[in-house]
């Protein structure tokens, strides 16, 4: 992938990761709408702030009427209310899906077909290692993470006929906002580090990018218990 020729829509750009990917992005050349739910927060130079709330069709579809030159869009907005399953407040739970499932798909539904119309691109999905594994005490992120990445497979084979891409990405904790009241101890790893191997492997035309130790480590021991 030549990224002087790309033009990409991140969710939640303002900040984090998002952040991160939308600055390698610009230094590697392309044009980055940053999205975000309040567009004031985006202070990254060279960057075009874009209203959008995943979780709002409305600002979805007013988005994506102004970012029609889309080829690249990431979906990396999210929230981890650290909700357990059985007796966490029903709503986080509610809301976790409606982040990371429903309002995934709503951009991915709005934006795909610009991508078709600009003659094809790539969708990358930001997921993480709770997609495969799922301690309770993130169990709504656990279930929103992994309903995610099943729907990252299922949009690779409906969007490949119309020339789009879909990757995804997997990572444990990283060294933003989401990680705080993670033990200390804990490894993370640096977002632009994240961004930096995120965009390695999308030109490398890779179909799932494993960025850390803990999430390679996980990813085998899936593999050698089939």
């Amino acid at each position: 992938m030549d990224f002087t020729n790309t033009v990409a829509v991140i969710t939640g750009a303002n900040r984090g990761l998002g952040r991160s990917l939308a600055a390698e992005l610009i230094e590697r050349g392309a044009k980055v709408y940053a999205g975000a739910r309040d567009p004031r927060t985006v202070d990254l130079p060279g960057a075009i702030p874009l209203r959008l709330d995943i979780t709002d069709p409305t600002s979805v579809q007013r988005a994506s009427e102004l970012a029609t030159d889309v080829n690249l869009f990431i979906s990396n907005a999210g929230i981890d209310t650290r909700t357990r399953l059985i007796d966490g407040p029903f709503e986080n739970i509610r809301q976790e899906l409606e982040t990371h499932l429903f309002g995934t798909l709503t951009t991915l539904r709005a934006f795909a077909p610009a991508i078709e119309r600009n003659g094809g691109g790539t969708i990358l999905n930001i997921l993480s290692v709770l997609s495969w594994v799922h301690p309770s005490f993130h169990g709504a992120y656990s279930v929103g993470k992994s309903a995610a990445w099943a729907m990252t497979d299922v949009l690779r084979e409906e969007l490949a006929p119309k020339g789009i891409k879909v990757a995804a990405l997997h990572v444990g904790y990283m060294n933003t906002d989401m990680a705080q009241g993670v033990p200390p101890e804990a490894p993370k790893t640096d977002p632009l580090d994240v961004a930096r191997a995120a965009l390695d492997g999308l030109a490398e035309g890779s179909n799932e990018i494993i960025v850390d130790e803990f999430s390679k480590q996980i990813k085998q021991s899936l593999a050698a218990a089939k």
